[in-house]
């Protein structure tokens, strides 16, 4: 004669903590079967139910044992979704640690990568303006000679050429313009370093006459030899100025490219990972909270520090990426930088193959 369920005798009094927890999840899987119409077989909707009903009736080994058993079937059937990962997702699970960082990053990286594009352009600009002040003032005192101009020195210039007072003229307002232009960068650049620098000329830079007559070609010019070495004057302390900064933002802006941005791009990288990924498990009620996404963060670090050592690495054939975009997928994926330091690794190993043959001696007697 079969007996009910009801007539069964508890054989826990007081049952596992663990027969509750799974119920739970054995139900949250089977509701979630139900609402995306994923047939489930009927032994093992019965064998859940019944569960609950034991849950307050009172626990037997038969009952505990079916509801692990379905409890198996529906994680098997239902994966990659689990009952962990529905409990997060009817949490309504945020995302703001993820975000906080990437702010965090973003404040940082965005001026300081903005800062780097622009001092390294003001830098350009600044030695190419030195070069060619350089060259105009070789060739200003080649034609002119030192002051005062009746001491010019003609004979320096080409067989049957005469000194043209237009060409000089030219040549020396693109002189000053360009001491002009060497000087507006420098003050430009030296917003951007940190400490003050070694301005040559603060006292006129409140006056505009003053600023004028130091950095203009006098009205009337007649004496060009004392106009070229007053403008050599002026260009030399202008030089100072301007590649002083230019060392600087080297020191400064090199520093912050080759160790400090790399590693923030690496871990931005592993932000716009988490949050991708974050994104899909959500809308596949797969996700569940990761204790590795901690580490990950430091493995994208230590990748971002190792890729700040290199100016460029090859991908593929003849294309090169710089440091900062590899080091975005270093943080991104960490898979690439393991893929990459293997393949340094096979180039320092790799070895010519060696004949392990010896020579044949020689069998004839001296």
């Amino acid at each position: 004669m079969a007996h009910s369920h009801a007539d069964r005798n508890p054989t826990f009094a007081e049952p596992p903590a663990y027969f509750e927890e799974a119920l739970k999840d054995a139900e949250r899987l089977l509701k979630y079967a139900a609402e995306l119409g994923i047939p489930i077989e009927d032994h093992t909707r019965d064998h859940i139910l019944q569960a609950r009903a034991a849950s307050v009736a009172g626990w037997d080994e038969e009952t505990a044992g079916k509801l692990l058993a379905a409890l198996g079937k529906l994680a098997a059937q239902l994966k990659p979704v689990t009952a962990e990962s529905l409990k997060v997702w009817s949490g309504k699970p945020r995302v703001k640690k993820y975000w906080i960082v990437s702010i965090c990053l973003a404040a940082f990286i965005v001026p300081f990568s903005v800062a780097s594009f622009v001092t390294s352009a003001i830098s350009t600009t600044i030695k190419t303006d030195i070069a060619a002040a350089n060259d105009l003032a070789v060739k200003l005192r080649a034609e002119l000679g030192p002051p005062p101009a009746s001491e010019r020195k003609e004979a320096n210039l080409p067989a049957g050429s005469k000194l043209s007072d237009t060409a000089v003229i030219t040549e020396l307002q693109q002189f000053a313009s360009d001491i002009r232009e060497i000087d507006a960068s420098a003050r430009q650049l030296r917003v951007l370093v940190f400490g003050p620098g070694m301005d040559p000329f603060p006292d006129v830079r409140n006056d505009p006459g003053k600023i004028h007559d130091k950095f203009q070609l006098p009205e009337g010019l007649t004496d060009f030899a004392w106009a070229a070495g007053d403008r050599t004057q002026v260009f030399q302390y202008v030089r100072y100025f301007g590649q002083s900064l230019v060392d600087d933002v080297a020191v400064v802006y090199g520093a912050i490219t080759t160790c400090i941005l790399p590693v923030l791009y690496a871990l931005l990288g592993t932000c716009a990972y988490l949050l991708r990924t974050f994104q899909q498990q959500i809308s596949t009620r797969t996700y569940t909270p990761s204790v590795a996404d901690a580490p990950r963060f430091l493995i994208a670090a230590i990748g971002g520090a190792v890729v700040g050592l290199f100016n460029n690495l090859a991908i593929g054939q003849g294309a090169s990426i710089p440091p900062l975009a590899i080091a975005f997928l270093v943080g991104y994926a960490v898979d690439v930088f393991f893929a990459f330091l293997e393949g340094m690794l096979q180039k320092f190993t790799r070895t010519n193959p060696v004949s392990s043959t010896p020579p044949a001696a020689d069998s004839r007697k001296a």
